[in-house]
């Protein structure tokens, strides 16, 4: 296997969580473990090297044992500017892409997403649950990091618009439209563990 068929994944853990109440999000514990546990499990059997982009408590996640990328500003510049963070570390050709706080996603949803941009050579694949897209679940090729940059340079931080400028692929995952259920608030992760 080559390196541009291999599959770098990012973990997104590099916002500020505001609704969280000053709590990281990747390290909120969700039925007694870490968020971002259950990203690492989901993401570790289906790509080559992994690795978690934070911009604050490097050292929490760092024992975690995967490499910690940081953006490259320090203005916690959204999910794009994680994914740029991961494209210019990234030594293969592919990049997965999963949030932090997605705790009932697992290996074969995102598999799913890799088997679909490797059988249609779209730039950009992104998982959609029939009502709508989530665009921080993505496989994407890493060649797109200039023009990435070059849209953040603009000021820009909008994850589908930034989309929209490519040929992107949607994975559909309308038979499960609970899985991408996520936690921005404490609210809502008490609510989600009551009710799993």
């Amino acid at each position: 296997m080559d390196n541009q068929t291999k599959v770098t994944g990012v973990i997104l853990a590099g916002g500020r969580a505001r609704r969280m109440e000053g709590s990281d999000k990747g390290l909120v514990k969700f039925q007694n473990k870490p968020l971002v546990s259950y990203a690492i499990h989901a993401m570790q059997p289906v790509v080559d090297e992994l690795v978690i982009n934070a911009n604050r408590n490097l050292a929490d996640y760092q024992q975690f044992g995967l490499p910690v990328i940081s953006d490259q500003t320090g203005t916690f510049d959204g999910p794009l500017a994680g994914i740029l963070a991961a494209m210019i570390y990234a030594k293969t050709g592919v990049l997965l892409v999963m949030p932090c706080d997605s705790p009932f996603i697992k290996p074969p949803h995102l598999q799913k997403l890799l088997t679909i941009k490797a059988e249609t050579d779209a730039e950009i694949v992104v998982a959609c649950d029939g009502q709508r897209c989530h665009p921080v679940f993505l496989a994407l090729a890493v060649n797109l990091a200039t023009d990435l940059a070059a849209y953040l340079a603009t000021g820009e931080r909008k994850v589908e618009s930034w989309l929209n400028l490519h040929h992107s692929i949607k994975a559909d995952f309308r038979d499960e439209p609970g899985l991408f259920a996520n936690i921005n608030s404490l609210a809502e992760l008490n609510s989600l563990a009551q009710n799993h």
